[in-house]
């Protein structure tokens, strides 16, 4: 891989490392299945994206993005917490809307921003060469992002937020109205799944309707591969398995698609996902019985010291 292509990986791996904290919100906090992902990535990208070609600040853009994504979520949790509706089928039917939404909000398939002023213009200005600044830029941003979520997890309304998901029934015995949480909660992962599209449009120069289809897939391959790298034992650890394994997941199917022995090619990406993400869901089940037996063996000759 030359360098270029490593600073392209590492830039889309710190965008989707945005989505994986969205995921880790709404799929390990508050124990809720939620696909509305795959609509609410293509719906910050279309948002900020039709903003940016009406003229508008591109910082407020971004910002109309992620409101436009917390609204996609907070639909789904009303849908589950209000109506009733089984978590899974709610975001189902919120993701299925946000097709429709996204086409009426950029008028067509794609809108493309080649030329226009987007957050990451001024970067142009700089000494070094944009593709070496634009990770640098991402890093401080999902730095900041899992700083501002490890914080927000350990005031009193995240631990509220985590006990609702941890045991819904406990919380409520214990006076915290955990559907306002989920309500919050929800709004908050898609806030940042909804950042995540916006950014990935600008710095892809286009936003597309299709360009969400696996999102969720992909967070949850950062989520699961992350716990299987590094223990989520805290919140801080387990915000930086998210990123780490968003980093892990884009390198690995760069290699995967640049390694030629292997014969893989660009339309074999669902299946190298669809791999890693049963591996990372595997190797936690693997690792317990090798440390078992290691442990078991380290027993065994320190036995043997002892008698000799």
């Amino acid at each position: 891989m030359s360098l270029i292509a490593i600073l392209g990986t590492l830039e889309t791996g710190l965008i989707f490392g945005l989505v994986a904290l969205g995921v880790f919100l709404s799929f390990r906090v508050l124990q809720f299945p939620d696909l509305t992902v795959d609509g609410s990535f293509p719906l910050g990208a279309a948002v900020s994206a039709t903003l940016i070609v009406a003229g508008v600040d591109p910082y407020v853009s971004t910002l109309a993005a992620c409101i436009a994504g917390a609204g996609a979520g907070l639909i789904t949790a009303w849908l589950n917490v209000r109506l009733n509706i089984l978590h899974l089928l709610a975001s189902i039917l919120t993701m299925i809307a946000l097709y429709s939404v996204n086409l009426r909000i950029m008028g067509r398939p794609n809108i493309a921003l080649l030329g226009e002023n987007t957050v990451f213009l001024p970067l142009e200005s700089l000494p070094i060469p944009t593709y070496v600044a634009l990770p640098l830029v991402l890093l401080v941003v999902v730095i900041l992002a899992k700083i501002a979520l490890d914080m927000f997890l350990g005031s009193q309304i995240g631990l509220a937020m985590r006990a609702s998901g941890a045991n819904a029934r406990m919380a409520r015995a214990q006076g915290i109205n955990t559907g306002f949480y989920v309500l919050m909660g929800m709004a908050l992962s898609n806030a940042l799944v909804a950042f995540a599209g916006a950014l990935f449009a600008q710095s892809q120069g286009a936003a597309d309707v299709t360009m969400g289809v696996g999102v969720i897939v992909v967070g949850l391959a950062a989520v699961i591969g992350g716990e299987a790298v590094i223990l989520p034992r805290t919140v801080f650890l387990a915000t930086i398995g998210c990123i780490a394994g968003s980093l892990l997941y884009r390198f690995a199917v760069a290699m995967a698609l640049n390694a030629d022995f292997i014969g893989l090619k660009a339309q074999d990406l669902n299946l190298i996902t669809a791999v890693l993400v049963a591996a990372a869901m595997v190797l936690p089940t693997v690792r317990a019985p090798v440390k078992r037996a290691l442990s078991k063996d380290r027993r065994i000759l320190a036995r043997l010291r002892m008698k000799s």
